[in-house]
């Protein structure tokens, strides 16, 4: 039995045309994935792509198109974990402006198992190396969503499990992470070539 080509891919910093399309796969994430929907005290960049992340310069979205069609997504912002719900510890540790949280790595379920992700990850946090003033790259994920864990573990490195503690509620296994922000102390993220992209 044969299988079809990966289908092509292409992947870039996040432009005006692609905000729609980013917000679309944001909420459906929120709704599908996560089942809690949007709420405005944790997705209120959702709302205003544009000033969070295309006009501001030490942030970042990344795109990957299929065709007309963003079928994933990731964020850079200077940010750290906010407390609350976040512990203090960590939000003294990751303090807003020096830290880089890596935000909206999202991909559709159709077109994941194509190395989408991790190559967005890896060019956002090239971004973050090459931008002066970031000490971190820290992140949070909710590891009840389907392959998240593993995901993370396999690149980062855990500075906390708060699933013991409830930060968000019934149903989010938060755990917060931490990239080596930089070049040199990073994970080598396993090079993924997306027709062309690598």
């Amino acid at each position: 039995m044969s299988h079809p080509p990966h289908p092509p891919y292409t992947v870039r910093p996040a432009t005006t045309a692609d905000v729609d399309g980013a917000r679309r796969l944001m909420l459906d994430t929120f709704y599908r994935d996560f089942g809690y929907g949007y709420l405005p005290e944790w997705h209120r960049d959702v709302i205003d792509i544009e000033a969070t992340y295309l006009d501001h310069p030490r942030h970042l979205l990344l795109v990957a198109r299929h065709g007309d069609e963003v079928v994933a997504t990731t964020g850079v912002r200077s940010a750290g974990p906010a407390h609350p719900p976040h512990p203090r510890r960590l939000a003294e540790r990751y303090p807003p402006g020096t830290t880089a949280q890596l935000v909206r790595v999202y991909v559709r379920p159709r077109h994941r198992r194509h190395g989408l992700a991790r190559t967005l990850v890896r060019q956002a946090c090239d971004f973050v190396a090459e931008t002066p003033g970031y000490d971190s790259i820290y992140l949070h994920t909710n590891v009840d969503v389907e392959g998240a864990e593993a995901f993370w573990r396999g690149i980062a490195k855990e500075v906390f499990d708060a699933r013991t503690t409830g930060e968000h509620g019934p149903g989010v296994g938060t755990v917060h992470f931490e990239i080596p922000c930089t070049a040199d102390a990073r994970p080598r993220l396993v090079p993924v070539t997306v027709d062309g992209v690598s």
